[in-house]
C-alpha cells in the first residue's frame, strides 16, 4: 500500500489523527471484546433511561394524585353555609370526588379547623375580620362568595335598642366559634356597650330563632346569607322587627372589611310589607377557605363549583359579581389567580376530571425524560459511530508501521519477520464485527492489507 492511498483515505475520514504505537503494544481487539463492549453501551444507555424514568416517577409521586375524599366545613344545620355545602357536594361528585360535610358552629370554628392539621378538613367557610386569621400561615383563600350580613331580630315591644341598649335584655349573640358571636362582640366593643346587666344566651340559630318567636328572647343576631330559610322566616314574622344600623358608614369606615347594604321594604313578604321599612344592614364578605397544602386539581374543582352556584345574581349583588378574587384576610391561592386569568386548565375542559388529572400528571412525568433521553439518543449514536472508527483507524495505524518499515528495509527486508505481523493483522480485521454501515470501511481495510502483502511478495 502507497503512502498516498493511505493518506488519501485518511482525508476522507477528516482531520482525526492517530497516534501508533509499536506493533507489540497495539490492543489486540477480539470478537469477544468487542460484543462486551457493545454490551456495556446498551447497558449503560439503558441505565440512564431507567434513572430517568425512576426520577420522573418519583416527580410524579411527589406531585401528589388528588384524594377522591375532600372534607369541607360548613355551618349549622339549617344555615346558608349548610344548604351551599350540600350543593358543593353535588357537583363534585360529577367529578368522582366524595365531598363530605362537618357540621360547625361557624366561621371562627371553621378556621380553627383549618389550622388544625390532623381534623382532617381541607376546606371550609368563614366570614371576614375574624381574630387571628393573619397568622394563619398554613390558609389561603380561593376568593369571597357572597355578603354574610348580621341580622338583629327583636321583639317589636323592645323598641329597637339594637347593641347599645342590651341593660336587662335576654340576648343570643351566637354560639361558641361562630361569626356571628365574634363580630357581635366586635362592635358591642367598638360602641362601647356595657353587657354586665344583660342576659348573654348561648344558643344555636334555630333555637334562638324559635325563643325569640316564643318571646322568651330579646333580641337575636345571626351572620348568615338572605338564602337561609331561617333568616326568611323571621323577616316575615309580624312579631319581629329588623334592627336597621344608624351608623353603617362609621361601622364601615372603623371596619374596612365591613359592606353597607339595604334591605328594601316589602322584600320579605311584599303582601304584608315585611319589612315596613328599608333596613341597613352591615355585612362582611363570605369566603371558600383552603388548607394551603390542598391537591391543585380539588382547588380547580372547588373553584369551577363557585362559579357554577355564586356567579348568578343575588339580593345584594348583580351577576358576575361572585366568585371574586379577592384576599381580605388570607392569601389568594395561586390556582385562583390562574383560575380567575385563564379559567379551568385546559385538559379538565375537554377530558373527565380523573382522566385530565393522569393526563397532566404523564405530561409531567415525560418533559423531564425527554430532556434526557433526546440529547442520550443525539449523543449515544455518535459516540458509538466514533469508536467503531477508531478501531478501524487503528487497524490502518498498525498497517502504516508494517507498510513504513517495508520502505525503510528495501529490497532486503527478511518475509520471515512481516508476515506473521501482516497475518496477525489480516486475521484481527476479519474478525473485527462492525455494523452495516461501516462494512465499506472494514472492506477498504482489507484491501489495503492485500496491497501490502502483494508488495511484499514483489520484493521476494
Amino acid at each position: 500500500m502507497h503512502r498516498s492511498e493511505l493518506g488519501d483515505f485518511q482525508a476522507s475520514r477528516g482531520t482525526q489523527s492517530v497516534m501508533v504505537r509499536p506493533f507489540d503494544e497495539q490492543p489486540r481487539m477480539t470478537p469477544k471484546m468487542n460484543g462486551r463492549r457493545s454490551r456495556l453501551i446498551v447497558a449503560l444507555f439503558a441505565g440512564v433511561i431507567a434513572i430517568a424514568v425512576a426520577i420522573s416517577v418519583w416527580l410524579l409521586i411527589a406531585s401528589g394524585i388528588p384524594p377522591r375524599t375532600v372534607t369541607l366545613a360548613t355551618g349549622p344545620e339549617g344555615s346558608a353555609y349548610a344548604q351551599i355545602g350540600e350543593r358543593y357536594r353535588a357537583i363534585l361528585a360529577r367529578s368522582g370526588v366524595d365531598l363530605r360535610l362537618y357540621a360547625t358552629a361557624g366561621s371562627v370554628e371553621n378556621l380553627a379547623k383549618l389550622r388544625d392539621p390532623r381534623s382532617g378538613v381541607s376546606a371550609g367557610f368563614a366570614i371576614a375580620g375574624l381574630s387571628g386569621a393573619k397568622e394563619a400561615s398554613e390558609v389561603e383563600t380561593l376568593g369571597t362568595i357572597f355578603y354574610d350580613p348580621l341580622w338583629l331580630f327583636e321583639r317589636t315591644s323592645t323598641n329597637g335598642f339594637a347593641l347599645t341598649g342590651l341593660t336587662g335584655k335576654r340576648v343570643s349573640l351566637g354560639s361558641e366559634g361562630s361569626g356571628t358571636r365574634a363580630l357581635s362582640y366586635d362592635l358591642i366593643a367598638l360602641a362601647g356597650t356595657d353587657t354586665r346587666r344583660t342576659t348573654l344566651l348561648d344558643l344555636p340559630p334555630a333555637e334562638a330563632a324559635d325563643r325569640l318567636l316564643r318571646g322568651e328572647v330579646d333580641l337575636v343576631a345571626l351572620v348568615d346569607s338572605w338564602d337561609s330559610p331561617l333568616i326568611r322566616r323571621l323577616a316575615a314574622a309580624p312579631e319581629i322587627s329588623l334592627v336597621t344600623f344608624r351608623r353603617a358608614d362609621a361601622l364601615v369606615a372603623l371596619r374596612p372589611h365591613l359592606n353597607k347594604l339595604v334591605l328594601p321594604t316589602g322584600v320579605g313578604n311584599l303582601a304584608a310589607n315585611r319589612p315596613p321599612n328599608d333596613v341597613v344592614l352591615i355585612a362582611p364578605k363570605s369566603s371558600l377557605i383552603i388548607r394551603r397544602d390542598l391537591h391543585e386539581a380539588i382547588q380547580f374543582l372547588l373553584l369551577d363549583a363557585a362559579a357554577q352556584i355564586h356567579s348568578g345574581p343575588g339580593i345584594f349583588h348583580r351577576t358576575g359579581t361572585f366568585p371574586a378574587a379577592e384576599s381580605i384576610d388570607f392569601p389568594l391561592s395561586d390556582e385562583a389567580v390562574r383560575f380567575n386569568k385563564s379559567g379551568r386548565p385546559f385538559l379538565q375542559r375537554y377530558l373527565p376530571f380523573w382522566l385530565a388529572v393522569l393526563a397532566e400528571r404523564l405530561l409531567l412525568l415525560l418533559v423531564p425524560l425527554v430532556g434526557i433521553v433526546l440529547p442520550l439518543i443525539r449523543v449515544v449514536p455518535d459516540a458509538y459511530r466514533g469508536m467503531v472508527e477508531r478501531r478501524i483507524i487503528a487497524l490502518y495505524g498498525e498497517l502504516k508501521v508494517l507498510e513504513t518499515e517495508l520502505e525503510a528495509s528495501g529490497a532486503g527486508a527478511s518475509r520471515g519477520e512481516l508476515i506473521p505481523r501482516l497475518d496477525a493483522l489480516e486475521r484481527r480485521a476479519d474478525q473485527l464485527r462492525v455494523p452495516l454501515r461501516f462494512s465499506q470501511m472494514l472492506y477498504t481495510l482489507k484491501v489495503h492489507i492485500r496491497l501490502v502483502r502483494d508488495r511484499l511478495a514483489s520484493r521476494e
